[in-house]
């Protein structure tokens, strides 16, 4: 569902590492070129560790936010206002699970184990999406999420499906169709409570739209200045457009869908600039983004929590699927 330039979670450097023998320089100039002809490298070709490690932490992060991403939305199936509406959010939020085993699917081609990668998120070594550490007050949140939230992740992940490491990019493919009926659902929600909605139902949509609009928008990650990898990670085609730029193109493309909505953004700052041909929009407060990324968004505690609490009640699912699959490949070998 949801990448926010994860290339800003980890500490690795800004520059690639200098190869340590005449054989891995041949190899890295061979990788640059393919990087610099526009060529997928798939999971078997020689690549840098630098790279390797780079995608691990990118893919594995994308893949908890969609597994946490399922928690904010869970919160509503048993209060949905219709049968209509649950089973929509039923069948999003199970969309939101295989688009994780997807992506923990494709990060497993570089070398890491599932269980790896879900321990890190556990321990609270790995991060996600910091917008699943805000609440969802009201059922105009969910309709909220699928606009605003699933916009900008689709923003973010189409040029995902031009990555250059290709396992991820054709899991990108699937994910980006799924993610544009999720952002059409939301609107259609919000716009049903906006034109056919009481009074009360329409200032609970502008309430979920004041909440949600500025964690929205830091979804894109910090400004490109303040994105210590982002220059690394678009030299190797992982990224192709930066956090600013994605940004100003959510923001151009929502304005127009608010307006049709009838709902106001809540930022004074925002305004058409001839010049620039954009929106112009005020100031993000990435303290507060900070914060969140650092554990103590309002609700990292109950989120991690929550997952933790999932993995050790399922624990005995697990042992069972594998005992399935031992029993099962005896008696193949047996008939064999």
């Amino acid at each position: 569902m949801y990448t926010q330039a994860m290339d800003t979670m980890g500490k690795d450097a800004t520059q690639a590492p200098v190869p340590r023998s005449a054989e891995e320089a041949r190899l890295q100039e061979r990788f640059d070129a393919r990087i610099d002809a526009g060529d997928f490298i798939e999971a078997k070709d020689w690549m840098p560790e630098h790279y390797r490690k780079t995608l691990v932490r990118q893919i594995s992060q994308h893949a908890h936010s969609e597994i946490v991403g399922m928690l904010p939305e869970g919160n509503w199936v048993t209060r949905a206002p219709t049968l209509k509406r649950k089973a929509i959010l039923l069948a999003k939020i199970q969309d939101e699970g295989g688009h994780g085993l997807y992506l923990y699917s494709a990060a497993e081609t570089l070398g890491t184990s599932r269980d790896a990668m879900l321990d890190a998120l556990h321990s609270g070594r790995a991060k996600y999406s910091s917008i699943f550490n805000y609440p969802t007050l009201t059922w105009a949140d969910v309709g909220v999420i699928g606009w605003l939230v699933d916009g900008a992740a689709i923003m973010n992940q189409v040029p995902l499906c031009r990555c250059s490491y290709a396992p991820y990019a054709r899991a990108m493919v699937r994910i980006c169709r799924e993610e544009s009926f999720h952002q059409r659902q939301g609107y259609d929600a919000l716009l049903v409570m906006m034109q056919k909605g009481t009074d009360a139902q329409r200032a609970m949509v502008q309430d979920a739209v004041n909440r949600w609009w500025w964690p929205s928008l830091m979804m894109f990650g910090p400004p490109d200045d303040q994105s210590p990898n982002s220059a690394l990670s678009m030299r190797w085609g992982i990224k192709r457009i930066s956090n600013d730029e994605l940004r100003q193109k959510f923001v151009d493309a929502t304005v127009p869908q608010a307006e049709v909505l009838g709902v106001q953004l809540p930022d004074p700052d925002l305004k058409w600039n001839e010049a620039r041909q954009h929106f112009d929009f005020g100031a993000i407060d990435w303290d507060e983004f900070w914060q969140v990324i650092g554990g103590n968004g309002p609700c990292n505690r109950e989120r991690l929590s929550a997952r933790v609490k999932a993995w050790e009640e399922g624990a005995w699912v697990r042992e069972a699927a594998l005992a399935h699959a031992s029993k099962q490949e005896k008696q193949e070998r047996v008939a064999a």
